[in-house]
């Protein structure tokens, strides 16, 4: 397995549409695995392949507390959606930036798993956000989108100045 690297905002290719899987391969665990790696590296409960620069439609996530009940999602697709649910979002894609965002609190969900098997699941609280908020990115769009343009360009400054910021030396 491998870490790969995470695409950031406003980084043109994270607005890709995202293709379906068609092959489910050795090649195609491979990438589940190094996006599950890379997620759990990152510190994150979710990952889309479009943040990799792999622009399938395939998700991980992980919300449980002890990190090890990792989900794949390929070729989702949201069959029902209820409830509303507003809560602080963040992405591994815009680093250090949270926002509110309004959506479903529970939804059900179509997919296939690493062999192809298809599979419904209902998902609430947590794991739905972080479902949706992972589907967006097979859509090339991100939470940010869900902002006010006010708010969209005060995170785009805010995410220059730490970039332009050097970083913190550590003395041994």
């Amino acid at each position: 397995m491998s870490k790969l690297t995470i695409l950031e905002y406003p980084d043109p290719r994270l607005r890709t549409v995202a293709k379906p899987v068609t092959r489910f391969d050795a090649q195609l665990q491979t990438l589940i695995d190094d996006m599950a790696e890379t997620m759990y590296a990152a510190r994150g409960i979710g990952l889309a392949a479009t943040q990799v620069d792999q622009h399938l439609r395939l998700l991980v996530l992980d919300v449980s507390e002890s990190r090890d009940a990792l989900q794949v999602f390929i070729n989702p697709e949201l069959l029902d959606r209820s409830g509303t649910l507003q809560q602080e979002e963040g992405c591994l894609s815009v680093p250090e930036i949270y926002a509110e965002v309004k959506r479903a609190e529970t939804v059900t969900v179509r997919a296939q798993d690493a062999s192809g098997e298809h599979l419904e699941q209902q998902l609430d609280g947590l794991a739905a956000i972080c479902l949706q908020h992972e589907m967006d990115h097979l859509q090339g769009r991100l939470f940010v989108d869900y902002l006010s343009p006010i708010k969209r360009d005060m995170l785009k400054k805010k995410l220059a100045r730490q970039r332009r910021q050097p970083a913190e030396s550590v003395s041994a």
